[in-house]
């Protein structure tokens, strides 16, 4: 048996799917979406958060309505469009009426051009990554206590009754992200840390500069060092980009080398990418959580998916 390294966890958790619903503009695709979900063993649905498109909230509460087992969230909202406290009282509202059902994920948010539609000033990285932790911290005292008090760079709260609460104790934080600042964020807050592989050039239009395991591997040992003893309370997480699950495989593999320059070595072991039949898939992502501890996927096409969480959910 191998012997543990720096980023294992000491006890592997199981097997949990989420979808991402890409098409959330019509409530009875969302309610018939969400209720497939359900069907196939999905645990959690998502949405997202960009502007331009649907709001992020709206949405999940047709598909909570329609899938009344799973858990729904944004993946991610961008922090940069968010007051933390107006977002826990959403956050909070939200996780009421359907239950307490939210996971609540959250980012730095990345592409210029929304924000210059807004007139909105895109934080350089270090100012940005700044401000998501404090509202990190405003957020989980209002939702867990229903007041704040924060005095810092960005904010500045003082609310003595946020006036509604969850249906829960404790509303989990997805938190994703890549950069070293991001992941000691996830160490300190999140209830999930989703890698996100994902780099951005100019713009913030984002690359797969990331995907390799070995950086993967990385981000692994800094979440383990920041986290201390919190490690055990952390779920890892990958957002799923590309797949072509059965007949094809190959040839899908052979376009996705021509337009990003990716080697098969790289498609083979990414925890962002899977090719392959049903059972190749299904081996790569029990080495993943062997190699890395993700035992948490999101992936946008679930009926192509479904046969890997027929097969391994809950194991």
């Amino acid at each position: 048996m191998r012997g543990r390294s720096a980023y294992d966890r000491p006890v592997a958790r199981p097997f949990r799917f989420a979808l991402q619903m890409m098409s959330l503009d019509d409530p009875d695709h969302v309610a018939q979406a969400a209720a497939d979900a359900q069907r196939l063993g999905y645990e959690e649905l998502y949405s997202y958060d960009h502007l331009g498109t649907v709001d992020p909230f709206a949405p999940l509460m047709v598909a909570a309505a329609a899938a009344t087992t799973v858990g729904v969230g944004p993946l991610v909202l961008n922090n940069e469009f968010h007051h933390p406290a107006l977002l826990a009282r959403t956050a909070a509202t939200v996780d009421r009426m359907i239950g307490g059902r939210l996971i609540l994920g959250i980012g730095t948010g990345y592409m210029q051009s929304e924000h210059d539609a807004m007139a909105l000033r895109l934080l350089p990285p270090g100012p940005r990554v700044r401000r998501l932790g404090e509202s990190l911290e405003v957020l989980r005292s209002l939702l867990d206590t229903g007041t704040a008090t924060f005095d810092g760079e960005f904010h500045h709260i003082a609310v003595e009754s946020l006036g509604i609460r969850p249906a829960r104790e404790h509303v989990p934080f997805l938190i994703g992200g890549n950069g070293r600042r991001v992941v000691a964020l996830a160490a300190r807050f999140a209830d999930i840390f989703q890698f996100t592989g994902l780099v951005h050039g100019e713009g913030g239009a984002p690359a797969p500069g990331g995907f390799a395991l070995d950086h993967v591997r990385q981000r692994a040992v800094w979440l383990a060092a920041d986290a201390g003893d919190r490690l055990d309370d952390i779920e890892r997480s990958a957002l799923v980009q590309m797949m072509h699950l059965g007949p094809g495989a190959d040839e899908a593999v052979g376009a996705i080398i021509e337009r990003f320059g990716s080697t098969p070595e790289l498609i083979a072991e990414t925890p962002f990418m899977f090719y392959g039949s049903v059972e190749q898939v299904i081996d790569k992502i029990e080495r993943l959580r062997e190699d890395v501890g993700i035992s948490h996927y999101v992936v946008r096409d679930a009926e192509q998916f479904a046969p890997v969480v027929a097969a391994l959910a809950g194991k």
